[in-house]
């Protein structure tokens, strides 16, 4: 990777993505600091009761998950590349009235910022495929660990990320056959947002996820796949129950999220 600085260019393209985030009805910023949670079923099952635990979450963008976390009772650090999203991850937090560790660094470079270990480890939706490596990634996660924590992880299907933005095509790996290098208009939150970005990605199939983790000496305890998304965030969408989302012409025939926890 070092005729590639894609630290540099996602840092660039999270910090783009920002403000349009923060102000969009996807993130519903008002409606959280009136005490909504932004976490989804799908992670509470595998959470559990969080009270008293010492959580540390992977990648959290401006820190939404972190500050429900934090409501329900738990002890939370929380990391992210961005720089301006940690900027508003602190300030949302204040504003909530919740006390979060939060900290600007690479995921990879983790144990130069931060020391102690954690109950549980968490990261969720989008998250991996900004990692080139998830040997280093599943390291991270290890070293973070008490000797009877977990890691708790929801993400998007790979089998989705095989799909052009449409959804009519295959067009990228289901495996890792390097970096993906593409140019954004819009963004998740906002399509018809005026910004650009170029970003840097990989596909990491479920092989790939597990043997990682496996290979560091975690235990998978549970293993979930589901057919719909907890968020309207690709296109040809249809919601066909309250905050679930399908593909409309896919219906419920491919996978669209998975779910795990492991254990040290």
């Amino acid at each position: 990777m070092k005729h590639l600085n894609y630290l540099e260019i996602n840092r660039s393209s999270w910090n783009n993505r920002l403000e349009t985030h923060v102000e969009s009805s996807f993130y519903d910023i008002a409606s959280f600091l009136d005490g909504r949670s932004s976490l989804n079923t799908i992670e509470l099952d595998l959470l559990g009761d969080v009270s008293g635990k010492r959580i540390l979450h992977l990648q959290c963008h401006f820190g939404q998950d972190s500050i429900s976390l934090a409501r329900l009772g738990a002890s939370v650090t929380a990391i992210d590349l961005s720089d301006k999203a940690i900027e508003k991850a602190k300030s949302i937090a204040k504003q909530s009235g919740m006390e979060v560790n939060f900290i600007c660094c690479d995921l990879y470079s983790l144990t130069e910022h931060l020391t102690g270990d954690f109950d549980i480890v968490f990261t969720s939706y989008g998250t991996i495929g900004w990692l080139p490596d998830l040997s280093k990634w599943a390291n991270i996660i290890y070293h973070f660990l008490t000797a009877k924590g977990k890691f708790i992880f929801v993400e998007f299907h790979p089998f989705i990320w095989m799909f052009d933005d449409e959804f009519r095509e295959i067009r990228y790996s289901y495996s890792n056959e390097g970096p993906i290098i593409e140019t954004e208009q819009g963004t998740y939150a906002q399509r018809d947002a005026d910004i650009q970005q170029e970003y840097v990605t990989w596909n990491h199939n479920l092989s790939e996820v597990f043997s990682s983790l496996l290979e560091q000496g975690l235990h998978i305890q549970e293993f979930k796949e589901f057919d719909y998304l907890p968020y309207n965030c690709f296109r040809n969408t249809i919601e066909f129950e309250p905050n679930k989302f399908r593909i409309n012409h896919l219906n419920n025939r491919i996978p669209m999220v998975y779910a795990l926890q492991a254990s040290k």
